[in-house]
């Protein structure tokens, strides 16, 4: 009898998510349909499967089938970093974009539980939200009288619109030690990995979550999580290689650098789009498109990119090459940034060191002393606590203060994330870092950069002139 195709969901509000990582990892050696194999399936032969093969002889490939839908409530944006830093899941989290924060939001930490500084820590965040909630009125006036309605834009509308730069704007005195929601949908692999870093972090206010999250995650799979613990490897790593000193000669380099790339990048894409449609080796695509003429590449590099609309996905042999950025841009836009899970992202602990940036409708608004009163206050505090804190100083940071990190990107990801952040409605303090990466791969992709689908009616120089004081480097 001919099998006809079946295509069905194994519904997890009826089968435990172990069931359904077991049903699916027997199919390899059982002739079973998925529904019968679940359909003999215990909680208690699900466990002895998973302990024998994902736990015993390591498969933890089967941990994948397995997935949760996690809802963690009220915990620092600086908690909220350490989570999604796992790139393997899927995150949706309440944005400082489209929501005020509430003058109490903000965690104070355990690390300074019967400390000294204790007063001056939750004296310092009042400051920063006592000025969020002052900068508000005063921001949205300035902003209403330089922002005209539309022609076809109603009343409601446009005070949307006006209310949402406002808040665009006022963010910049936000703390990371605002409380967030954050729903998380991740698969029990990538799960015990993410609870291994949380356990492991310096913040106590981490290992906390990380402990909460095992904790509800063993009533739902016991047996892929209950072995999740420190890992003494990045605890290792943490401790000896932050105490390595390295003179600095304290140079203000320019705030995004390309540092690396490959220098014959196109020619590499090119041959890998041509092995990919060609019956010839890579060694052969190579050469044809080394030797070809520059009307020949271009032609080719146009049949690859010139028909594609702004946000479909570039064809995969794009990722053959990669390009490293040296970045330092203020802590909200890195927010932004850390949303792009398919770059390796490398940040620099969030610290007042960069200085901070200050946005020009602040200054318009007549609010730039008791901001920089706030910016001073908060680079005070991360100052003293430092000292027996270097971790915990971050929560007192607001997102004005620049920080530095590192991007490595293949070229797909790259048109994406430019796509997508030099887009009007992106914030205006990445949409200038889209910008300004596209430039720098214009100078090195001679032939690919002309199809960089970017907002044609801004720069990253106009954008910090319309929206700047200053942005770069300035110290308090």
């Amino acid at each position: 009898m001919k099998s006809e195709p079946r295509i069905y969901l194994l519904d997890p509000q009826k089968l435990p998510p172990e069931t359904i990582a077991v049903t699916f990892a027997k199919t390899s050696r059982s002739p079973e349909s998925f529904d019968q194999i679940a359909a003999e399936l215990t909680d208690q032969k699900s466990s002895e499967f998973n302990e024998k093969w994902v736990v015993g002889y390591g498969h933890s490939s089967v941990a994948e089938h397995a997935v949760l839908h996690i809802a963690v409530e009220n915990v620092s944006r600086l908690a909220v970093e350490c989570l999604e830093s796992n790139r393997l899941a899927s995150y949706t989290e309440k944005s400082t974009r489209y929501q005020t924060w509430d003058a109490a939001a903000y965690l104070t930490p355990d690390e300074l539980l019967n400390h000294p500084l204790r007063g001056d820590y939750i004296l310092t965040c009042n400051t920063l939200f006592g000025c969020y909630e002052k900068l508000i009125p005063e921001v949205k006036k300035a902003i209403e009288k330089d922002t005209p309605r539309l022609a076809d834009e109603t009343e409601n509308a446009w005070k949307r619109r006006t209310l949402s730069m406002t808040i665009d704007v006022c963010r910049f005195v936000l703390p990371a030690a605002s409380l967030a929601n954050v729903g998380v949908t991740i698969n029990a692999r990538a799960l015990e990995h993410a609870i291994s870093k949380m356990l492991s972090s310096p913040l106590l206010e981490v290992q906390r979550m990380g402990v909460s999250i095992k904790e509800i995650a063993v009533s739902s799979v016991p047996t892929l999580m209950k072995y999740a613990q420190e890992n003494a490897y990045l605890k290792h790593a943490e401790s000896t290689l932050s105490k390595i000193t390295i003179p600095n000669d304290n140079s203000s380099p320019d705030w995004c650098n390309l540092v690396h790339y490959d220098t014959d990048a196109e020619s590499r894409v090119l041959a890998a789009v041509l092995y990919r449609f060609q019956k010839i080796d890579y060694t052969q695509a190579y050469q044809w498109v080394t030797q070809a003429n520059d009307d020949q590449r271009g032609s080719l590099a146009k049949n690859i990119l010139a028909e594609r609309e702004r946000y479909t996905a570039p064809l995969r042999e794009l990722e053959h090459t990669t390009f490293t950025f040296d970045i330092a841009l203020d802590q909200g836009a890195y927010y932004e940034v850390k949303r792009h899970r398919m770059l390796t992202l490398t940040p620099q602990p969030l610290t007042i060191d960069l200085g901070y940036a200050l946005p020009k409708a602040v200054t318009a608004a007549g609010m730039e002393t008791p901001f920089q009163y706030a910016m001073e206050r908060a680079s005070e505090l991360s100052t003293k606590m430092k000292a027996d804190f270097p971790a915990a100083a971050s929560y007192a940071v607001p997102n004005a203060f620049n920080r530095r990190f590192l991007i490595t990107s293949n070229l797909r990801s790259l048109i994406h994330f430019i796509s997508l952040r030099s887009a009007p409605n992106a914030h205006f303090s990445v949409r200038r870092l889209a910008q300004r990466m596209a430039d720098e791969l214009c100078k090195v992709l001679p032939v690919f950069g002309h199809y960089l689908v970017r907002c044609a009616d801004e720069s990253a120089a106009s954008i910090i002139e319309k929206y700047f004081s200053y942005t770069e480097m300035r110290k308090i």
